[in-house]
């Protein structure tokens, strides 16, 4: 059972776990019954290395960590307890494993929840494990080096300022952190989210308190721009941020849209910190046909502007300059940034279009 909450897990014979979720409801009938009812979500845990359960013991002062005691190792789920996901995926199980402690037949955890402890029949001693840390899947220093995003499996990332090594907890998401990249400053980092189509930004100052909440300064959602090439399907999913050292170009790698058929591309915005912050469309990179970039980063030493540099799916590398002036001086620099591709139609017209939060200054 669920220390807190009326939750409870069981074993099959096969490797799957089910969590069952009881909702208690008092009737103050005539009668007053007590009766339980099913919950119509039950997440199923499925791994390659849950054999022979012989124990499950959730972990103390903690929603959403379960333990499970297996043939070869012990698994410790974490499974988002408001997650309506009824197949979570093998990637939020922690593996812990020691050559020769097999089978695990006990486990046990430490009030606290901060060791947990396991023996097995065939091994003379008993294991402590310290999973006191959470997993961390992706990680991104600030360029001033004053704070770290570090990104977990479940629906919670974290930000930590690095003088007292203090962290903000960030857990009210529909998915995982999915790439994030940060300011020349520190102040400012924007970050997606798995399944989304949004660009999110948190400011961070020195005074007391931090953000309140994340802002959403960009929405990629799919719409067809027009072009003297004719229509063009952009928009979906981020995959990936890149914001180059200036501060001023950023390229935003947007997922392949298998079913639509959709290929990936990178979108490339013209950004601004100072004195407000602004984020507006600039162009399109795409490859040659039947390619999709993999991998992008900003040449940190480049002079004239901003380069990007592409890995793409055949293999080639592709080095592409944004040449412009600062911020500070409207002259354009040599040949200029990609422009985006203009409806017929009115400015006013265009500033209609969905696929970003502003288009016109």
């Amino acid at each position: 059972w669920h220390p807190h909450t009326q939750k409870c897990a069981s074993d099959q014979p096969s490797v799957v776990l089910n969590l069952f979720c009881l909702a208690l409801s008092l009737s103050l009938s005539l009668s007053q019954t007590l009766s339980l009812s099913l919950s119509a979500t039950t997440p199923t845990l499925k791994h390659r290395l849950q054999r022979s359960v012989a124990a499950l013991q959730r972990k103390p002062l903690c929603a959403s960590a379960l333990a499970v005691a297996c043939h070869n190792c012990l698994l410790v789920w974490h499974v988002d307890p408001t997650s309506f996901s009824t197949r979570p995926s093998s990637g939020c199980a922690q593996v812990l494993s020691h050559p020769g402690h097999s089978p695990v037949t006990s486990m046990a955890w430490s009030p606290n929840g901060s060791l947990l402890v396991s023996a097995s029949p065939r091994d003379t001693a008993m294991l402590v494990w310290d999973v006191a840390v959470e997993r961390v899947t992706y990680l991104s220093w600030s360029p001033d080096v004053s704070r770290v995003l570090a990104a977990t499996p479940s629906s919670l990332f974290r930000v930590w300022e690095t003088r007292m090594w203090t962290c903000e907890r960030w857990p009210c998401l529909k998915g995982r952190c999915q790439s994030g990249s940060w300011s020349l400053d520190g102040s400012r980092l924007l970050f997606s989210v798995q399944g989304e189509t949004v660009i999110y930004a948190l400011t961070f100052t020195d005074t007391p308190g931090g953000p309140k909440a994340a802002t959403v300064v960009a929405d990629l959602s799919k719409t067809t721009l027009n072009t003297p090439d004719g229509d063009m399907a952009v928009g979906g999913e981020i995959q990936s941020l890149a914001w180059d050292p200036t501060g001023e170009r950023l390229a935003v790698l947007l997922k392949r849209d298998a079913e639509a058929g959709h290929p990936a591309m990178i979108a490339v915005f013209k950004t601004q910190i100072n004195p407000a912050f602004k984020l507006l469309p600039c162009g399109f990179v795409q490859g040659e046909a039947g390619t999709e970039p993999r991998l992008m980063q900003f040449n940190p030493s480049y002079q004239h502007g901003a380069q990007l540099t592409v890995c793409w799916s055949n293999g080639k590398i592709t080095h592409m300059p944004f040449c412009f002036m600062s911020a500070g001086n409207p002259q354009p620099g040599l040949g200029g940034s990609p422009s985006l591709p203009l409806s017929h139609g009115r400015p006013a017209d265009y500033a209609n279009q969905t696929l970003y939060t502003e288009l016109i200054s």
